[in-house]
Formats: structure tokens, C-alpha cells, sequence
């Protein structure tokens, strides 16, 4: 029982790097982690006192609008 436990433990922990690696070369995956950053960084600034824009112009990128208001 304990083997084919650990059996299936390995076959799934396999295929389940197998697909997260497929998911983390897309270009979906890069794009999002980027606006991810840009959405951090913003919100950093914002709670560190360190600007005085409006936060909702900082989430907005020229770069391919992924943030539309």
C-alpha cells in the first residue's frame, strides 16, 4: 500500500511540473507577472508616503494597457 502510494505521489508530482512548466513559458505568463510587478511596485510607492500622484494613474501603463479604468 505504502508503495503504490508513493508511486502515485511521484507520477503526479511529475506531471504536475511538467505543466507548470509549459504554463511558465507562455507569453500569457510573462505578461502577467509583469503587470503584477508594475501593480507592486505602485502599490510600494503609494504606502510608503513617497509620492503624491494619484494611484490609479500609476496602475495605468502606456506600454500595452493592461490596466484600463
Amino acid at each position: 500500500m505504502k508503495y503504490r502510494d508513493a508511486i502515485f505521489a511521484t507520477i503526479a508530482l511529475a506531471l504536475t511540473s511538467v505543466a507548470l512548466a509549459g504554463v511558465v513559458y507562455t507569453d500569457a505568463y510573462s505578461h502577467t507577472a509583469k503587470a503584477e510587478v508594475r501593480g507592486v511596485r505602485a502599490l510600494t510607492l503609494v504606502a510608503s508616503g513617497e509620492t503624491a500622484c494619484d494611484p490609479a494613474n500609476m496602475l495605468s501603463s502606456n506600454e500595452s494597457g493592461t490596466v484600463q479604468q
